[in-house]
């Protein structure tokens, strides 16, 4: 995907949810509650828009923050008939709960509670599917982690659930893990092209850094660290995560060096990174971290 393309993908996926609303809003038998939710709604997807206007990394902090606060606005005002957009709600909270606690948060306590409140963001849209629960009920958590359907709350629930078991240990040692593997394998299933190759993305980070809780080798996770870089170049966060968890760990400085270069040198086209401008800004700025002595 070229970065312009990436730009235009995502102008138009914000704008076909402002959209969506605007029509709730219009409609000649739309409640006034429902005109306040379209309302809402159409304004978080303009506060999270970071491919419109030239992106500032130190500035969006507050976007982010003021899309989360309407969305959780939102929330309770959804009819609960509308699943659809309950879903979508959710899984935007939370993706914004996971970007939030990735890129400005720095306080433990608080990176915590923002990846928990991401975590039981996805949870809930899981739970909204009546296949899910009966599942988890028949067969058990992992089972209806392994048959979920919907692509964005399984990526998410994967990747907010294992940032909050850094923070516990425990949990991850006695299953937690393992749940976070079953999302990511169940999310490659469903669209491995999902987030830029997120999938394969995440799945690369798990297994290159917790391959011996889940009976893995580290070396398995090299084809979706390559696959990941396959399906979208521009996304420089897989070839960093590719160079720091898996290239520095095992030693292999020409990849490392090889993987890193490429990173610094797409920093200088701007093309490259306004196709992923918040992850990009924080690859960039890992990959040069990486550099010094």
């Amino acid at each position: 995907m070229s970065g312009t393309r990436g730009i235009t993908i995502r102008f138009l996926h914000a704008w076909a949810f402002i959209l969506a609303a605007a029509v709730v809003a219009a409609a000649p038998t739309a409640r006034a509650e429902d005109a306040d939710v379209a309302a809402l709604l159409a304004e978080a997807e303009l506060a999270y828009d970071r491919w419109s206007e030239p992106f500032h990394f130190n500035a969006y902090e507050a976007s982010l923050r003021r899309a989360t606060d309407l969305w959780e606005a939102a929330r309770p005002l959804l009819p609960n008939e509308d699943v659809e957009t309950r879903i979508a709600v959710l899984n935007r909270l939370s993706q914004a709960y996971f970007e939030l606690a990735t890129g400005y948060l720095n306080d433990s306590a608080a990176k915590e509670a923002a990846f928990e409140a991401g975590k039981d963001a996805a949870l809930a849209a899981l739970e909204l599917d009546p296949a899910f629960v009966e599942t988890r009920e028949q067969d058990g958590f992992r089972a209806a982690l392994r048959a979920a359907t919907d692509v964005a709350s399984i990526f998410w629930y994967g990747n907010n659930l294992g940032q909050w078991l850094d923070f516990h240990r425990f949990t991850a040692f006695f299953g937690g893990v393992r749940d976070v593997q079953a999302s990511f394998e169940r999310a490659i299933e469903l669209d491995e092209s999902y987030d830029s190759g997120g999938p394969h993305r995440s799945m690369a980070a798990l297994l290159a850094r917790a391959y011996f809780l889940v009976g893995r080798s580290r070396s398995d996770a090299v084809p979706h660290f390559e696959r990941s870089i396959e399906l979208d170049p521009t996304y420089l966060e897989s070839r960093v995560n590719y160079a720091e968890y898996y290239a520095r760990a095992v030693g292999d400085d020409a990849l490392f060096s090889e993987l890193i270069t490429a990173v610094l040198e797409a920093a200088e086209d701007p093309y490259v990174v306004a196709a992923h401008p918040f992850y990009n800004e924080l690859a960039i700025d890992r990959a040069r971290s990486l550099t010094r002595p």
